[in-house]
């Protein structure tokens, strides 16, 4: 009936993630890129834990281990006067590798399933393409733009161009979504507004290769060296390196990516300037989501200066979120109004993470502060000034890279597709994560007896989690009667039951989950259709 169920414009790291889950749900999808092929700016660096777990969970983990920083190599950031003065603080953080180790000894359900993994998007885009040229159902096009659309009540018309002839085509489809970035086309277009700060201190990044790897390793490998004078990001511990300056007295339009990167080190380097410009860094957050047959997701939504990491992974998130009620909705399972509850659960996330950006960025020019220009001197004084500074970092600290609560921590409760429960919620600390099943939380990560990881065991669609030899009830036969994909996977073990907290939890497609029993099961119908956007739980059975 219509050309294609889905189209999204943008094939950044978010459009893709959606595409490939659409995909693998059986969703027939367009997705364009006004770009000839895949990025080559660096603009991001890490794929948190989070990221990592939604990419198993899609089949392509190691494929993006593949091509980034060896497992081997630590997340170490730190604080320097420059690479021919001193090394001031480090944090030190394991690696993958390390962190394997430590997930697997702490078995209490506070640890992930995925370390996190140091790449550029400069390689895990190419990854991400080649996953969706598996996919039938997908159709990936570059040099392609979208241009405009125009919504129906069962439809949306889209108009797209080849940016290489300018030949211009229209597509029906039965949704659409804006992953096309900060100047999101589709955004406008749907007349939404950004709230929060633009611009703020124009950046400079500069990206380059350099053999000097024993200069820009002087005090080892380190993910981030810092100083006033901006962040090095070694992006493969080898030879590629970015700079990220902040524009000093030269102003913006006057920079040297070579005087920038002499700045930053201490002296000339050998070095390949690969790709320099300028850049603006915002702190914003879309005044809706989107909503009817039209959506936004990634940058289109939220755009963060990159401190913490929270761009690219909030996108994954955001597609995570959206892709399975999109097919939920186009399979007939779902009501409509299940595509509501995308906003209002990841709204709230995009502006927290938004606001702890802001807070990262605050920090570091705290730090940077404590730079006076005796602490860049060798003498006495300047030796002082450099121990008042070591001090202080470490006092200070970094929550941007040991916000676990923000990373894992965050939940759904309150959604119209989420189960209530009564009692009142924890405090949320953005250091903290405590695992917990209360319905809108991830799902802990544990192993059983046998070594087997629980994620490795939900299915593709909702997981009803069995422990102690409970009783699910009619959850089979209810889903299968409303037709609703559920895998009942049972476990046991008194340390499996003392994590997941209740003896049945239904988690969704996205790893959230969306209800545990508190009591006798009444009604699985219920529990389902609400979870599915259909009704509201008070006018149903109670399921306990």
């Amino acid at each position: 009936m219509f050309d294609f169920d889905v189209v999204i414009s943008g094939a950044g790291p978010v459009g893709m993630t959606l595409a490939l889950d659409l995909g693998k749900r059986g969703i027939r999808t367009l997705i364009v890129e006004r770009n000839e092929t895949t990025t080559r700016h660096p603009k991001m660096d890490i794929t948190n834990a989070r990221s990592m777990e939604i990419f198993r969970h899609l089949g392509i983990a190691e494929e993006l281990r593949a091509v980034a920083v060896p497992e081997s190599h630590p997340f170490d950031v730190s604080w320097i006067t420059g690479f021919t003065g001193h090394e001031l603080y480090r944090f030190a953080y394991p690696s993958a590798e390390e962190m394997r180790v430590r997930i697997r000894e702490c078995n209490d359900g506070s640890q992930m399933r995925e370390p996190a993994m140091r790449v550029s998007q400069t390689e895990i885009e190419p990854v991400l393409r080649t996953a969706l040229e598996r996919e039938p159902l997908v159709d990936l096009r570059f040099s392609t733009a979208y241009e405009s659309f125009s919504e129906r009540e069962d439809h949306v018309e889209v108009t797209v161009a080849d940016t290489t002839t300018g030949d211009a085509h229209r597509y029906t489809c039965r949704y659409l979504v804006g992953c096309d970035g900060g100047g999101s086309r589709v955004r406008r277009h749907l007349g939404i507004g950004l709230q929060g700060q633009a611009n703020i201190m124009e950046r400079f990044m500069t990206h380059f290769r350099s053999p000097e790897r024993q200069l820009l390793q002087r005090w080892g490998i380190a993910w981030h060296y810092q100083s006033p004078y901006g962040t090095l990001i070694a992006q493969n511990d080898r030879d590629i390196w970015t700079l990220h300056s902040r524009f000093g007295a030269e102003g913006p339009g006057k920079s040297d990516p070579k005087a920038l990167v002499r700045k930053f080190v201490g002296r000339d380097i050998d070095c390949d300037i690969l790709v320099a410009n300028e850049w603006s860094p915002h702190l914003l957050v879309a005044d809706s989501y989107g909503g009817g047959r039209v959506f936004l997701a990634g940058d289109a939504a939220h755009q963060y200066i990159p401190t913490g990491g929270y761009g690219m992974n909030t996108g994954i998130g955001d597609a995570s979120n959206l892709g399975w009620k999109l097919a939920a909705v186009m399979r007939g399972i779902a009501s409509p109004a299940l595509l509501n509850s995308y906003g209002l659960e990841r709204r709230p996330v995009g502006l927290r993470n938004c606001d702890a950006a802001g807070q990262n960025n605050q920090v570091r020019q705290d730090i940077s502060a404590l730079y006076t220009s005796d602490i860049f001197e060798d003498t006495e004084a300047g030796a002082a000034q450099r121990r008042r500074a070591t001090a202080r970092i470490a006092e200070i600290g970094n929550l941007e890279n040991e916000a676990w609560g923000i990373e894992h921590g965050f939940t759904y409760a309150g959604s119209p597709a989420i189960w209530p429960e009564k009692s009142p919620a924890p405090d949320w600390d953005p250091a903290r994560y405590v695992p917990t099943t209360r319905p809108g939380a991830r799902l802990p990560s544990l192993f059983l007896p046998d070594g087997t990881a629980i994620y490795d065991m939900l299915g593709p669609w909702f997981t009803l989690l069995v422990f102690g030899g409970a009783d699910p009830g009619d959850f089979a036969s209810v889903a299968k009667r409303l037709d609703v994909p559920l895998k009942i996977v049972a476990a046991d073990g008194a340390d499996v039951l003392e994590c997941y907290e209740s003896p049945l939890v239904l988690v969704r497609p996205d790893l959230h989950v969306a209800w545990r029993a508190t009591g006798e099961v009444a009604s699985p119908e219920a529990v389902l259709l609400r979870a599915l956007g259909h009704g509201d739980p008070a006018k149903a059975a109670s399921p306990g």
